[in-house]
């Protein structure tokens, strides 16, 4: 298929990510992703906290599983000089073993730009609009990956060709990322002008992921009207399958909360309580069965996922129909 400024950024051979998910980017389904010819995302607090690797032994351990590229995500928003001084230290390591492509979130990228340019590497940074995608590119990101309305966790408001409209003018490759669970979605989005697309609840429903039997079933059996916002989780919209749980607790942030979120000297101590306590829900979830699930998130790209597959298998497909229609 054709190369693409991504593929050629991330070097690989075909133009898609696994996307980092917490809680379910475990080592064996990044690797996997990689060795097909796409690249995997390691998720730091998934790898450490969720499949409890000490951090370097957890990249050392995908390197046991594949020797093709793989790439790290940092979550560089503004928080505590604990969880920076983390941030700083897991992105050295990364270097240091050799991962050479990052995905920035939620934050100014600068920091993390300035480390991995000095290296030879490339930060690809997400964002929902043009304003963040300045930010980003201001910080010194080298791509962009365009959130829309149709992705899971925490989604855009944007449709994919709305996005694409947006940022094309920037001059920097964007990969679409949201709503692409079959091949001929994949190929739509390279052919509204995407370097690349962005995959992850298509690679949850597969026998590398360590998620629940229940939780890749119901994503399975969901349709699209099955996914909803809710705001009970991070304190701000996240896309996740309905349940009963879910119809139960509601979508909306308490008063309290709202009210914790507005405020300026308040709103960092709401995220970190929002924070945690996802950590604690969603980790939960990743284990439990049908009647006890929290949270199992999910995008729009449910409509598509039949199926669960081999990650080398999605990936083998997604590149024979882009090979196919000459893109």
């Amino acid at each position: 298929m054709t190369a693409t400024a991504f593929t050629r950024h991330a070097g690989i051979e075909v133009p898609l990510i696994c996307g980092p998910m917490y809680p379910c980017s475990n080592p064996e389904l990044i690797a996997a992703v990689s060795e097909a010819g796409g690249i995997g995302i390691v998720q730091p607090i998934s790898l450490t906290y969720v499949y409890g690797y000490e951090y370097r032994e957890g990249l050392r351990r995908i390197r046991q599983l594949t020797n093709k590229p793989i790439g790290f995500n940092a979550l560089v928003e503004a928080g505590s000089s604990l969880y920076h001084e983390r941030m700083v230290k897991w992105v050295d390591i990364a270097l240091e073993e050799g991962v050479r492509f990052f995905i920035t979130s939620l934050g100014n990228p600068k920091w993390v730009c300035d480390r991995v340019h000095a290296v030879g590497g490339v930060v690809y940074h997400d964002v929902t609009d043009k304003r963040w995608a300045l930010k980003g590119l201001d910080g010194g990101a080298d791509g962009l990956i365009a959130v829309n309305n149709r992705a899971g966790g925490h989604t855009g408001g944007a449709t994919p060709q709305q996005l694409f409209e947006d940022l094309a003018s920037l001059g920097v490759p964007l990969v679409s990322a949201g709503g692409v669970g079959q091949p001929s979605e994949f190929v739509e989005q390279l052919t509204l002008g995407y370097a690349g697309v962005q995959l992850g609840t298509r690679f949850i429903a597969t026998p590398e992921c360590i998620a629940s039997d229940a939780y890749k079933q119901a994503i399975v059996n969901a349709v699209e009207s099955d996914i909803t916002l809710t705001e009970r989780l991070t304190g701000v919209p996240v896309s996740v399958i309905t349940t009963d749980y879910v119809r139960r607790l509601g979508t909306k942030a308490g008063p309290f909360a709202r009210w914790m979120l507005r405020g300026r000297r308040t709103k960092r101590w709401a995220r970190t309580w929002f924070a945690l306590n996802a950590v604690r829900k969603m980790k939960a979830s990743l284990n439990q069965g049908v009647g006890e699930a929290e949270y199992w998130q999910a995008g729009r790209s449910v409509a598509g996922i039949h199926a669960i597959e081999p990650a080398a298998q999605i990936v083998a497909e997604f590149a024979a129909a882009a090979a196919a229609a000459g893109v």
